[in-house]
């Protein structure tokens, strides 16, 4: 056992976040990516006023150069912070100190802290999302082979915890991809529009046009126009997108990502639940890879993986509900409601992060158990295809006869613990009837193989 250093003592390594700890959205989302993400943003700045003529190239390549995350310690860093309440402050303070002399004007000139931050959340998210489209990749390709091999693996359906009709598991497993694809989808496109931030104090980019000289009255058209290229180079050379307007109280880049990650959250949770639930002990239909240990128990092999993603389905909820409600954000420029974002927005990122992460793991790795599915189907000895049998016996009986018989059926089929097939047997009016193949929980899926069918072209 080694001791923790005491630098690290008020640190987040994880301890209590094992659905995130050690997964690639960690160190994607950590303060030191952060710090690499507000130093880019800074470089970037400095870049495109060189690309519009408003500083010289010198200073861009000098603060690009000096915008380096190693050598700026992000400790003292989160401790000045508190000064100013962000820590772009003294950080723009340290970059400022890091380049010559001459470069040192062109620092951060013309931005807020806000510009700065927001793009930085912006790269952190866009490196996030590349990852977590990765992992929603590696599950919904791995849900389709479970699908396809599948199609016709009969199972009980289940509605309010009790056996209703038969299913497929390929038809669960097609809809839990169906679902990975959703949220991919959303994901992409929000990834695809993620918004540079550039406004200066209030929105109105007035410094930028004051040091290009061209605030002064009669200008504003050109004004104008060097702010839109200002704004359209940064984007360029962060690889955002170029947004139309300001958005330091305009949020719906940040409520779009909340509700992406939020529902890919829950697309994950849905099938990680549904394998906490077949992986029962006394069901058994699925069961993980390779489980994990308890404590106490050493014969437990635990759900740890499902465990693990519908925690995170339970938790983004929440941390969304927070960037959901720092839209309604005062003045030009608010205070609190863009603060309260940060720690919220980079634990959902992880969240998620980390939840794709394992479910990506999950899905490839994830036992079907064919033969305990079917032997289940037995538990109501025929009673699950009472549904099939009230339509079939209907046009021979009558519908209100046919009622009659299956519900004295269904009542003797409980109590005297015999088939379904073996009571309905002994009614004169059934004598034609094939019932061993009516009763067939594996005869009566409906369209289960072609809707699997159907939600494997899905591309």
């Amino acid at each position: 056992m080694s001791l923790v250093p005491s630098d690290l003592e008020g640190a987040d390594v994880g301890l209590l976040a094992p659905g995130r700890a050690g997964t690639p959205a960690e160190a994607a989302t950590g303060d030191t990516a952060f710090l690499r993400a507000m130093l880019d943003a800074e470089a970037a700045l400095t870049r495109a006023q060189a690309t519009v003529g408003m500083a010289p190239a010198q200073a861009a390549a000098a603060v690009s150069a000096a915008a380096d995350a190693g050598r700026f310690d992000v400790r003292d860093v989160a401790l000045r912070a508190r000064g100013g309440g962000n820590p772009v402050i003294p950080l723009v303070a340290d970059l400022t100190a890091a380049v010559p002399a001459d470069a040192a004007p062109y620092v951060h000139r013309g931005a807020t802290s806000q510009d700065i931050m927001d793009t930085a959340m912006m790269l952190v998210a866009r490196r996030t999302l590349d990852l977590i489209l990765a992992d929603l990749t590696r599950t919904e390709a791995a849900l389709a082979r479970l699908a396809s091999e599948h199609r016709n693996t009969v199972m009980p359906g289940r509605t309010l915890t009790q056996h209703a009709v038969p299913t497929t598991f390929g038809l669960k497993a097609a809809g839990w991809r169906s679902l990975v694809l959703d949220a991919r989808d959303r994901v992409r496109s929000v990834r695809d529009t993620l918004p540079a931030q550039l406004g200066g104090a209030a929105g109105t980019l007035a410094a930028f046009e004051a040091y290009a000289g061209t605030s002064r009255p009669g200008t504003s058209a050109d004004a104008g126009e060097l702010g839109e290229r200002l704004v359209s180079a940064y984007a360029r050379h962060l690889r955002l997108a170029g947004p139309a307007l300001p958005w330091h109280t305009l949020r719906t880049p940040i409520a779009d990502l909340a509700a992406a990650l939020a529902f890919t959250a829950g697309a994950l949770g849905k099938a990680a639940t549904d394998v906490l639930t077949l992986s029962r002990t006394e069901l058994g239909e699925l069961s993980e890879g390779s489980g994990g240990g308890s404590s106490a128990m050493p014969h437990k092999a635990n759900p740890v993986r499902s465990t693990l993603v519908a925690a995170a389905a339970r938790r983004a909820p929440a941390l969304a509900a927070t960037l959901h409600a720092s839209m309604a954000a005062e003045d030009e420029r608010p205070a609190g409601a863009w603060h309260a974002e940060w720690e919220a927005l980079r634990d959902l990122l992880r969240t998620v992060g980390g939840a794709s992460h394992h479910a990506a793991e999950l899905a490839e790795h994830l036992r079907v158990h064919p033969e305990v599915m079917r032997e289940h189907l037995g538990l109501t000895h025929g009673l699950i295809v009472s549904e099939r049998l009230t339509a079939e016996l209907a046009p021979l009986l009558g519908r209100a006869r046919a009622k009659e018989l299956l519900t004295s059926a269904a009542r003797r089929t409980r109590d005297e613990g015999r088939s379904l097939a073996e009571v309905l047997a002994e009614e004169p009016a059934l004598s034609a009837v094939d019932l061993t193949e009516l009763t067939d929980p594996a005869r009566y899926t409906g369209s289960a193989g072609a809707l699997t069918d159907r939600a494997l072209e899905r591309r």
